[in-house]
């Protein structure tokens, strides 16, 4: 499997005339070579590929690369790592570099260009993200399998939903579960945003107290065994006036429509314009104000996006989230979002918690 991973790299490489490519993402280091750790600088030619790290991670890197059975070398580096690295490139007789300019930050670009002055360093889209994309079994297996967990651990939070009870109680409640079951950590801060504060996208938990008749959104996610999850559910604390079961409706038919005609061969474009247009067409433009979904995998944000500016063509075996929502300034919100699996012919739902509007 890495071993394949790192053929496709090559091929990029080829595509590009790249002498060789870098990278420093903790991600993309992990997808090519099975290392965890937190520190290092993988280096690829035709030919060869090394990971450059420090003593603390040595002993490591050879296990866990030796277990991806990728053909890998682990060379450590001191404090100066350059100096290891610009050996190795003279070695190699390296003349041009590839680096993936979107994970490079410009003090180090600048420390690069001074210490490797006889390389020629050519910025990169990230190489690895864009293969990335695209899951395999067992990665599509490892997303099922955090998004199993997020489902089971929303369902335990409902009986707790209540007006008096706080946005935190809830989350706090989210990670406990979690976390007791194995997960790594959490995708990204967990969202309980009840009332007008549902109005808010990204409206982390807060102290707020529910009230008797608050929309609730919720959006959570995990990482578990290095894959991410990301769902979001909206509920009412109490009985749901008509207004907000027309707006969960909406939302909810928009993303039925999605779920219905996504497929391989779309753009992200075009699966944005299905959520999009029915959700304006209801009378309710200028309240979706972000994209429809991202991609899902090591990252909870990565490739690709469903947005109305992504041409991204969509592959079978992408993960993406599907997310549609109605966003209301000093009124509320909801948002109803699923992982999904891009297949030939229509998509695969990861999760399994039911969307029907709960009245807790």
């Amino acid at each position: 499997m890495f071993q394949n991973r790192l053929e496709k790299l090559r091929q990029l490489l080829q595509k590009q005339s790249l002498d060789a490519y870098i990278t420093t993402k903790q991600e993309n280091r992990q997808y090519i070579s099975n290392f965890t750790g937190t520190s290092g600088y993988l280096l690829v030619t035709a030919n060869d590929a090394v990971l450059f790290t420090d003593s603390r991670y040595m002993e490591q890197a050879k296990e866990q690369i030796n277990k991806g059975g990728v053909s890998i070398r682990v060379i450590e580096h001191d404090s100066l790592y350059w100096k290891t690295i610009v050996q190795w490139l003279q070695q190699q007789s390296i003349q041009e570099l590839g680096f993936d300019s979107s994970n490079t930050t410009f003090d180090t670009y600048t420390l690069w260009k001074e210490q490797w002055n006889n390389i020629d360093l050519k910025p990169t889209n990230d190489l690895i993200a864009i293969l990335r994309m695209v899951k395999d079994a067992s990665e599509i297996s490892g997303i099922k399998q955090a998004t199993q967990l997020t489902d089971e651990a929303f369902q335990s939070v409902l009986g707790m939903i209540r007006p008096g009870i706080r946005e935190i109680e809830i989350a706090l409640a989210l990670e406990f579960y979690v976390k007791k079951r194995g997960a790594q950590q959490l995708a990204f801060d967990i969202i309980v945003a009840s009332g007008k504060r549902s109005a808010l996208p990204h409206g982390v938990a807060t102290n707020k107290m529910i009230e008797p008749g608050d929309f609730i959104t919720i959006d959570f996610g995990i990482k578990l065994n290095g894959y991410c999850s990301d769902m979001t559910r909206t509920v009412v604390a109490g009985k749901a006036s008509n207004r907000q079961k027309e707006i969960y409706q909406t939302v909810l038919t928009a993303q039925q429509l999605v779920l219905d005609n996504i497929k391989a061969g779309m753009t992200g474009k075009n699966v944005d314009e299905i959520a999009r247009n029915y959700i304006y067409q209801n009378g309710y433009r200028g309240y979706f104000g972000h994209g429809l979904g991202h991609g899902l995998g090591q990252e909870v944000h990565e490739g690709p996006r469903l947005s109305p500016t992504s041409d991204t063509i969509l592959i079978p075996g992408m993960v993406v989230t599907v997310e549609p929502g109605i966003y209301i300034p000093n009124f509320g919100g909801v948002r109803i979002e699923d992982d999904v699996v891009i297949e030939n012919n229509g998509c695969m739902i990861l999760n399994s918690t039911p969307k029907h509007l709960l009245e807790l």
